[in-house]
């Protein structure tokens, strides 16, 4: 069985709760089919490279297909669109020795350099467009990332690769396109061919779309397709049994996705348009209704739209009809106030009502976490919003819940989650309406302590005690936060704010420890959910780390 691998499908699972991957999907097309689904797997690509992948339906012939491919018998040809390749090069052969690095990149060194593996391949230059070039691949070899690190090493990094420096592209500009082999049991040769995407003439022809993306119907639906593409696990999410289903997730996350100053979100059978500014790509009006025009073709009941201007914490009302219409831009409305599932936890969003919905997307995976540490465990959400974190404590266990907010139109909505769940009645679990650094100071002095504390302050707020800015105020709040933690107690501690990096923040949370005399046994980095990709060559706006002090 050959596969036309889709880009952003990873070939064998790397999350066994939620194995979004090729061989996942297929096995489950052949049970629809009612074929025995047995699929041997001879050969991985990367995530992000598409293109031609060969398994076997036999177990007989697994052994001859495998020698083939371990005595490089198998010919394997890329597409590679790079920048920087010199001219005259037409042909060339690249042999180097490459070694793994501790950070996930292979690096071209000696032969004789422990670790290092033999790596060859032959390099072809089809089309040239000023600096861009089109390359052909044959690799003689099969190490990991060895086209990647190779073309590096020379000077011409594959686009869209920011991992070893490509310029900017819509997608990484690699792609598997022919294979050939023996066949196991006609002894004929075999050749296997996958055309080129799309993206690789344009990016030839004119670099990366940048702004212009929104300005052709074909590009913008390719674009949304890859997108699409990337959320298949999410948006089938109830295979994964009731505890995973989920019907709100991020559809498209800015140029993670090659879509600069747009984000879209799925809340059941409605989308959400997230437009960041009225300047740059959303200058031009039109950009912004064919974009709307796109996502109503994508068969959801409605989309709103959300226009964020570039300092959206200062604005007085986020009701504006301006900026948060309160009916669809497309399609049908959506119920005032509605039940999505997240990991098969039920919670309440409204869509028209401003620029928040109630729910902050970006934070799944690290509810995720608190429910599955809550059993039995004491529980404080600070900032707690309309407390989706503390459904997840209650519904994970948790013994006791305090849920602190300044502002009391949150606390109520966060009354009516815990009841919509089914634990407000079956639980302690207290609202405060509270500054939290003031909350945070009178529990110190009782000597009140938590097993779990989540700490998500926005970048800045205001209240009548006081004014936080993330960037200055952060270590106070945290050690205050630290303070009330029991032995062996865990602080979940996440920042949005753009201008604290992954490795200060974590700075931050050792001075805070070593401030009130807490010592941590591990500061982890948590990562994003797999719905808001970074961007190219940056960093995700989210960090988050799970602090455990000793026991």
């Amino acid at each position: 069985m050959a596969i036309d691998k889709p880009v952003g499908v990873s070939s064998q699972a790397a999350d066994e709760q939620r194995p979004d991957d090729l061989v996942g999907r297929l096995k489950r097309y052949l049970a629809l089919r009612g074929e025995q689904d047995y699929l041997g797997v001879h050969q991985r690509l990367d995530r992000d490279t598409s293109g031609l992948v060969l398994m076997t339906r036999r177990r007989e012939v697994n052994a001859d297909v495998a020698a083939q491919f371990e005595g490089r018998r198998v010919v394997k040809s890329y597409l590679a669109c790079v920048s920087g390749w010199p001219r005259g090069r037409d042909r060339v052969t690249l042999q180097d020795g490459l070694a793994r690095g501790k950070d996930g990149r292979s690096h071209v060194v000696s032969s004789r350099s422990p670790g290092a593996k033999a790596a060859v391949t032959q390099v072809r230059c089809l089309a040239r467009r000023g600096d861009r070039a089109m390359l052909e691949l044959d690799l003689r070899t099969g190490r990991t990332h060895q086209a990647r690190a190779q073309l590096a090493h020379v000077g011409s990094p594959i686009g869209g690769d920011p991992l070893y420096g490509g310029a900017r592209a819509p997608r990484l500009m690699l792609h598997a396109c022919a294979l050939a082999l023996t066949h196991p049991t006609s002894g004929r040769r075999l050749d296997l061919a996958a055309a080129a995407p799309a993206e690789f003439a344009a990016w030839l022809d004119g670099g990366d779309a940048g702004d212009a993306i929104y300005d052709d119907d074909a590009t913008l639906d390719l674009a949304l397709e890859h997108a699409v593409e990337r959320r298949w696990g999410l948006g089938r999410s109830d295979l994964y049994g009731a505890d995973r289903t989920t019907t709100a997730f991020r559809l498209v996350n800015e140029d993670g996705d090659a879509m600069p100053r747009l984000a879209v979100d799925v809340y059941g059978a409605w989308l959400v348009a997230q437009f960041y500014g009225t300047d740059g790509p959303w200058a031009d009006a039109a950009r912004k209704q064919r974009v709307l025009d796109r996502l109503g073709a994508l068969g959801f009941d409605g989309v709103y739209v959300k226009v964020r201007p570039k300092q959206a914490n200062l604005l007085v009302d986020t009701r504006r009809v301006d900026i948060a219409p309160p009916h669809p831009a497309r399609g049908a409305a959506a119920p005032e106030e509605f039940s999505i599932l997240e990991e098969g936890v039920p919670l309440l969003v409204r869509l028209g009502d401003g620029l928040s919905t109630g729910l902050f997307l970006d934070q799944r995976s690290n509810r995720r976490r608190v429910r599955d540490l809550a059993a039995g465990k004491s529980f404080a959400n600070l900032f707690s919003y309309t407390c989706a974190f503390t459904v997840c404590a209650a519904l994970g266990g948790s013994s006791r819940t305090v849920s602190v907010d300044a502002s009391l139109a949150a606390l109520d909505r966060g009354r009516a989650n815990l009841a919509h769940a089914g634990v407000l009645q079956s639980g302690d679990h207290a609202l405060v309406v509270d500054d939290v650094f003031t909350w945070l100071a009178r529990v110190a002095r009782r000597g009140e302590r938590f097993d779990i504390v989540a700490l998500d302050p926005p970048s800045y707020s205001t209240t009548r005690k006081g004014r936080f800015v993330a960037d200055e105020d952060y270590g106070a709040l945290a050690a205050a936060a630290l303070a009330v933690l029991g032995p062996g107690g865990r602080l979940l501690a996440c920042t949005n704010h753009r201008g604290i990096s992954a490795s200060r923040f974590r700075r931050i949370l050792f001075e805070a420890c070593r401030q009130v005399g807490r010592e941590p046994t591990q500061v982890k980095d948590l990562p994003e959910p797999a719905d808001f990709p970074a961007p190219p060559g940056g960093a995700g706006h989210m960090k988050s780390a799970l602090v455990t002090l000793a026991g």
